[in-house]
């Protein structure tokens, strides 16, 4: 069987997809299986031995509210030769137009996607020849999960989860000297986020640093990409102990660095589906988002979080003009990793 995965990004939105390739693995060794994704998340799939093809495209220039028209010579032109895979199936995990486009550009006569409900962009159940009805208010590797054992019919677990991810001997050395730096003994952070909306301020983050040193005796590496050096300075210029590392480690060496770390702090955002991944300690700190559902599946993750407002229901928002679910003093996230330490599940 040739099936195809089309799930573009982000990186969170990938790893939480990893678990239904790890099932079609288990289930159909012998499927040849092919995955459509952005470029600029492509680095957490390569080189995995799960796929047997990576298909990377950039549709950044495809803003949301085109129309099929304006976008589909775009996408044609990208995913030129994609037919000769010849899919007996095409998954679309991600539920846009522009996905469900690539998934009718492939070939496949059978495309199968969320129910329309479930869908980001429902014009977009046009172009599927069959929806998967998913349960309401589940985490979302478990609705991924749904959606691949309605397509395939295939058993997909309920916990355990797998994230087939694979690393290089650079990667590990990458992780390790920074381990080394720290002495072995540390914590990570993250203060960064896709939206404005989803970050704990930069300065509590330092504070939480100290706290963390002052406590447990734990140096921590502030973990955040190149073009987020100034949030990490923030961070750094309200530390008081100064036992903090700024580092910038590639995608795959975060994976492997936080995999050693004593513990993981950070927001909705896509180094925090990572720590999950590898199975480090969590603490996330959520605000427009939901934990139940973007969170860590694991039962000893500790989400912090306002549930003192009623404006977070079904909140989502990018921008907010009374954007307090953020609002979080440095004590409590502290607290929260005193008892994510503690519990060493």
């Amino acid at each position: 069987m040739r099936v195809l995965f089309v799930k573009l990004g982000s990186i969170g939105d990938i790893v939480h997809t990893l678990p239904a390739l790890a099932a079609v693995g288990h289930a159909l060794p012998d499927a040849e299986i092919s995955w459509a994704v952005e470029s600029r998340s492509a680095e957490i799939l390569r080189e995995n031995t799960l796929i047997d093809n990576l298909i990377e495209v950039d549709t950044r220039s495809l803003r949301a509210g085109r129309s099929v028209d304006q976008i589909l010579p775009e996408i044609r032109r990208q995913v030129t030769g994609i037919r000769k895979f010849r899919f007996d199936v095409a998954i679309d995990f991600q539920g846009l137009l522009k996905s469900a486009l690539i998934a009718k550009l492939s070939g496949s006569k059978s495309r199968i996607g969320f129910a329309r409900k479930e869908l980001r962009e429902p014009a977009s159940r046009v172009l599927l020849t069959k929806s998967v009805k998913t349960d309401p208010q589940v985490h979302v590797i478990r609705k991924n999960l749904q959606l691949l054992e309605g397509a395939l019919k295939i058993p997909v677990p309920d916990s355990g989860f797998e994230f087939p991810i694979q690393t290089s001997p650079g990667d590990i050395a990458e992780a390790g000297e920074i381990a080394e730096q720290a002495a072995g003994h540390f914590a990570i952070l993250n203060p960064a986020g896709g939206w404005v909306t989803k970050l704990w301020h930069a300065e509590k983050f330092g504070m939480l640093a100290d706290r963390i040193w002052e406590q447990h005796g734990l140096t921590s590496v502030v973990a955040t990409g190149p073009k987020e050096i100034d949030l990490a300075r923030k961070v750094e210029a309200a530390s008081r102990s100064g036992k903090l590392l700024l580092r910038q480690p590639s995608l795959k060496a975060f994976y492997e660095l936080v995999r050693t770390a004593k513990v993981y702090v950070g927001g909705d955002t896509g180094p925090t589906h990572l720590a999950v991944a590898a199975g480090a300690r969590v603490v996330g700190i959520f605000g427009p988002t939901e934990w139940w559902r973007n969170g860590s599946p694991s039962p000893g993750d500790i989400c912090v979080e306002r549930m003192d407002i009623g404006c977070r229901i079904d909140c989502h928002r990018r921008t907010c003009n009374n954007w307090i679910c953020m609002d979080i003093n440095v004590e409590t996230v502290f607290e929260a990793v005193g008892r994510r330490l503690e519990n060493k599940n």
